[in-house]
């Protein structure tokens, strides 16, 4: 993102607004600029135009140099707000017109800023209110701002773009951040895809407070993360338009359908890849959780009866998790089924996302879609609210996730959590094997971001609890449970961290315990049970025909994670979440997992 400057600041003498001697001038009347004055301004803007188009030398994609995602994030500021205007038509097909303001701080000196973008069209960008030459490269959006801003002063950005929900044409990498559903549109932004949604600083260590302004056709209805704050009807004036008009333009506006403006703001940070927006023909569905808890399910309107059994569920489940961890962390949450073929579920934060079809088509057992919704909802604990400090500290939100699905399952379902993870560590050395140890994941394939999300991410970081509480005992490690969404609640932590938590309340030094489980390339003994083994062999594929998959693989895309988690292979298949879209699933989709039996279920399902 910034890019530091070699310059030095500028002195007292040339402080804005002072004379040479630093001392403050007397108010000077007002006017109006005129004509050579406003040609003037209009030379030099199409001066810096020019000159951010012949390409600026220092103007360079930067990262904040995650391990997995390099150029992801930027350096040298921290987002405090988003404020996100967009204007949907009431078509899925077609750019929506945005606006989005960013206040920031600035935490060294930056002659450029960088934030993530890509996949929109950028009309304009102003810093501190004035106008920015800006320039893109690879997926940065890199401005130049009229001066160097300063380490420690606050920085405000607003940028006037286009959010386009249509794939890339020709690209190998089909995620948007956005996703068509059948009468709208929700995001799934994980792992990297809220920058083609809108600019920002796209790394989940740059939390920050939101504000969505949505408008769109008044028979849909507008749901995103936190808690709704105003609804009026109209819209606001088209970017690069005139407030009045005449002629084509006012018959155009005179023949569009009414509109209404939905504003929602979060009371929590919240990292991009967990923000969400839903417009379409829904239903709001509202109730009240423990301890009163304002909940509120989106659904389509049209199913709201039928889904009413499972929405009823939430209640229940958010009492469980408390019990086990504590107080929910945010002021609200529910689900939102959305009519979409997506392959996976997400928690996004406050409000989880699932496909409508989960629920609708009897595919899965009913013990077995309460675990998934139990998955997501734990997520709002381990991965919303604590968010990992790197991608290689995603093992944190996905072992964690799995480990209270599984627990849920066994306690609720007799669905033995000793006998899925016995099965699971059956097959954890193939997991590693595949995608790389769970605190190390192997890098995703180009075109494939979401391919860190392979099944050692899911029962293969599970196993890591699993060994760490018969290691440290069922009290100690109760304890630091609760202690980890206590002590990091609403902020970012990583491994390190984790260890160092564990290790101070059990007593322990576990940092060579930590080491083994997560980096090894063979999974360590389980402590407790010397006669578990795991069976992985190198593969052989036997002799085939030009042209046929190995013996094994799926026939969908590798295990990845279109946005959200992949599920389930079967036992022996090196898989351990359900998750795998079903055959005959649309092209251009990653897909999870292959169907079958998952490790600790039926079916081939992916969750978040």
């Amino acid at each position: 993102m910034p890019l530091s400057s070699s310059h030095p600041a500028p002195g007292p003498g040339s402080a804005p607004g002072r004379g040479p001697e630093g001392a403050t001038p007397g108010p000077r009347p007002r006017r109006r600029p005129g004509a050579a004055v406003r040609r003037r301004s209009a030379l030099g803007l199409l001066a810096a135009a020019s000159l951010v188009a012949a390409g600026l030398p220092d103007a360079t994609p930067l990262g904040v140099g995650d391990r997995l995602y390099p150029h992801l994030g930027n350096p040298g500021y921290d987002v405090r707000s988003y404020d996100i205007a967009l204007t949907y038509s009431g078509r899925n097909d077609r750019p929506l017109d945005a606006v989005t303001k960013i206040t920031a701080r600035a935490t060294a000196r930056l002659k450029r800023i960088n934030l993530d973008f890509a996949h929109g069209t950028v009309r304009s960008v102003e810093v501190d209110g004035r106008p920015a030459p800006h320039v893109s490269r690879g997926e940065d959006l890199i401005v130049t701002p009229h001066r160097t801003v300063r380490a420690g002063t606050p920085v405000r950005i607003v940028v006037r773009h286009t959010s386009d929900p249509r794939p890339p044409k020709g690209g190998k990498d089909k995620e948007v951040g956005w996703l068509r559903t059948k009468d709208g549109l929700v995001m799934a932004n994980q792992v990297d895809a809220a920058h083609r949604v809108f600019p920002g600083n796209d790394h989940p260590s740059d939390k920050a407070l939101y504000t969505f302004r949505v408008t769109a056709p008044e028979n849909l209805t507008v749901v995103a993360n936190g808690t709704r704050v105003a609804r009026y009807p109209g819209a606001p004036p088209r970017p690069g338009k005139s407030a009045t008009r005449t002629g084509p333009d006012v018959r155009q506006e005179r023949a569009a359908p009414a509109m209404t403006t939905w504003v929602y703001r979060s009371a929590h940070p919240m990292a991009t890849e967990v923000a969400q927006v839903s417009i379409g023909r829904s239903a709001v569905v509202r109730r009240t959780g423990p301890r009163g808890l304002p909940l509120r399910d989106v659904v389509p309107a049209a199913d709201r009866k039928r889904l009413e059994p499972w929405l009823a569920k939430t209640p229940g489940q958010l009492a469980w998790m408390e019990s086990k961890v504590g107080h929910y962390p945010f002021e609200t949450y529910g689900v939102l089924l959305a009519q979409a073929e997506t392959g996976f579920e997400l928690e996004t934060q406050t409000l989880s996302l699932f496909e409508e079809r989960l629920f609708t088509t009897g595919q899965y057992p009913r013990w077995y879609v309460e675990a998934i919704m139990v998955h997501e909802l734990a997520h709002q604990w381990f991965g919303d609210s604590v968010t990992p400090r790197t991608w290689s500290d995603a093992w944190l939100n996905e072992s964690h996730a799995t480990w209270y699905e599984e627990l849920y399952a066994h306690e609720h379902s007799k669905m033995s959590m000793d006998e899925r993870t016995r099965r699971a560590y059956s097959v954890s050395d193939r997991m590693r094997a595949e995608g790389g140890p769970p605190g190390a994941p192997k890098v995703p394939a180009p075109g494939n971001k979401t391919g860190i999300f392979r099944p050692v991410m899911y029962d293969g970081s599970a196993l890591v609890l699993y060994a760490l509480r018969a290691k440290i005992g069922h009290a100690a490690f109760d304890r630091l449970e609760r202690a980890w969404v206590t002590r990091h609640r609403d902020g970012v932590a990583g491994t390190a961290d984790f260890v160092a938590l564990a290790s101070r309340i059990s007593g322990q030094d576990l940092g060579g315990f930590f080491r083994s489980w997560l980096y090894d390339a063979k999974t360590p003994p389980m402590p407790g049970h010397p006669d578990w083994k795991s069976h992985h062999r190198t593969p052989q594929p036997p002799a085939r025909k030009p042209g046929a998959k190995p013996a094994g693989q799926p026939a969908a895309k590798p295990a990845g994670k279109p946005g959200d988690r992949p599920g389930a292979k079967p036992a022996g298949q090196g898989a351990g979440k359900p998750g795998a879209k079903p055959a005959g699933q649309p092209a251009g989709k990653p897909a999870g997992k292959p169907a079958g039996k998952p490790v600790g279920g039926p079916g081939a399902r992916p969750r978040g």
